[in-house]
């Protein structure tokens, strides 16, 4: 399952900082954040739940930077 989620994030280093966060997080099978667009791509392994997967994404990407943000 694949699904878009608009992001908040303010420079392009901390864009790949968020994704590799993102693609860490148990259940995500890839990720991809378009820092141009303010979009991300997430690939969910096939018995993941999304809701929790990003839950959990989220957390990770706050540990990053505190001032990114993925829109649920």
């Amino acid at each position: 399952m694949t699904k878009i989620y608009n992001v908040e994030v303010d420079c392009p280093n901390c864009a790949v900082k968020m994704e590799d966060a993102v693609k860490g997080t148990p259940g995500v099978a890839d990720a991809a954040l378009n820092f141009m667009t303010l979009r991300l791509k997430v690939d969910f392994e096939e018995d993941a739940d999304p809701k929790k997967v990003m839950k959990d994404a989220l957390k990770r990407v706050r540990k990053v930077d505190s001032d990114c943000d993925i829109i649920l």
